[in-house]
């Protein structure tokens, strides 16, 4: 009997192989919180300058804090990619990564210009993200403001972008099977619900977790539900969504490029508003470009006027 029992279970493993991997386990239940990335530019900025009034407020109040950690053009990116998701998981915490590497990159907003140089390095680049993951647990957003930045664009590059963000989602579901990947939506001043929706279908947002909202931008995390439930209801698959809640304290003021008066947002927490998360995405005192109250620092640049203006609401 014993080799009944025993071919029985061969088959029932055949049997498990020829249906595909286990459906994949949520990267929250995986750890036991958010990573915060000691080298975050405001925690290094504090860390580098110990005399300065400032340093401790920030690091206190922004560079102690989980942050994403954004990734662009990098020859390198899946080994950087498993060094960072490696830290995070050998601390059992979750980190948040920010793929941002498409070409045209800021397409209609010129500040943040740039991305990989053409559609097959991006596939390489974006094949190599999601790898360097692997089956370690990891967030990830996909391409901030890539599917509402079109008004710029011509047809044609519409439908390449379309495409590369795809790809990226079918790489995120085939290569990082504990990743929750989320395509960026915009945020709810910017494209119609409906129209967003129809842009997230055609980009594969039934192979991700979901979309994320209001990722570098202003707005309260009750209109970031609003608009986000409002595109889930025109999608009609059940997807999630989180909200960048970095300098979302004080709301929206119509400026989008470092405007006087935000503050800082409540830190990185499952869940809160229906949302899957609540993040800090953009990271606080950088740069959205030599604009507002910052006219002199480019985007991606540090600034620690703007991090002690955003901690004190001014």
């Amino acid at each position: 009997m014993w080799w009944t029992v025993r071919l029985l279970g061969v088959v029932t493993l055949l049997l498990v192989a020829a249906a595909g991997p286990a459906t994949a386990a949520s990267p929250i239940d995986l750890t036991s919180g958010f990573y915060v990335n000691t080298n975050s530019l405001p925690a290094t900025w504090a860390r580098n300058n110990p005399n300065d009034s400032r340093a401790a407020r920030i690091q206190s109040s922004i560079g102690s804090k989980p942050i994403a950690r954004w990734f662009g053009n990098d020859s390198d990116i899946g080994s950087t990619v498993a060094n960072y998701t490696g830290a995070a998981d050998g601390n059992d915490k979750l980190p948040v990564l920010v793929a941002y590497n498409i070409p045209g990159r800021d397409a209609c907003g010129g500040h943040s210009g740039g991305g990989a140089g053409t559609v097959s390095a991006y596939r390489t680049w974006i094949s190599s993200f999601a790898a360097g993951i692997g089956t370690k647990p990891a967030v990830v957003i996909i391409e901030p403001d890539a599917l509402a930045d079109f008004g710029c664009m011509t047809q044609s590059q519409i439908d390449e972008r379309v495409g590369m963000i795809l790809y990226a989602t079918q790489m995120f579901q085939q290569k990082a099977p504990n990743t929750y990947a989320y395509l960026d939506a915009g945020n709810s001043g910017w494209v119609a619900a409906d129209v967003m929706a129809s842009r997230l279908r055609s980009a594969g947002i039934t192979n991700v977790r979901g979309f994320s909202v209001n990722v570098s931008n202003f707005y309260t995390t009750s209109q970031s539900a609003t608009y986000a439930n409002s595109v889930v209801g025109y999608l009609g698959t059940g997807s999630k969504f989180v909200i960048d809640t970095s300098r979302n304290g004080n709301g929206h003021n119509g400026e989008w490029c470092n405007p006087a008066g935000r503050r800082l947002g409540v830190t990185a927490q499952v869940g809160g508003s229906g949302a899957d998360m609540l993040l800090w995405v953009k990271t606080p005192g950088v740069s959205d470009g030599p604009c507002g109250i910052a006219p002199t620092t480019p985007a991606g640049e540090f600034n620690p006027d703007l991090a002690i203006r955003l901690i004190d609401g001014t």
